[in-house]
């Protein structure tokens, strides 16, 4: 449960930081998605969530 916290309070760390140090850039990644096909955003939420687990995976094996 220790862990879950910890990767949420990270991700809420990264996500509170690009809406605070670059609005503008966010609107711009929200556009842009706006403009993707929807397999092509999901092929990307995927990819997103395949790469969350190997790191979430390798910073377990090595003892974080």
């Amino acid at each position: 449960m220790g862990m879950i916290l910890l990767a949420f309070g990270l991700v809420l760390i990264v996500e509170g930081l690009a809406y605070a140090l670059a609005p503008s850039l966010v609107e711009r990644m929200l556009e842009a998605l706006r403009s993707m096909p929807e397999q092509a955003r999901r092929l990307v939420g995927l990819l997103c969530v395949v790469s969350g687990f190997i790191l979430t995976w390798g910073a377990y094996q090595l003892g974080f």
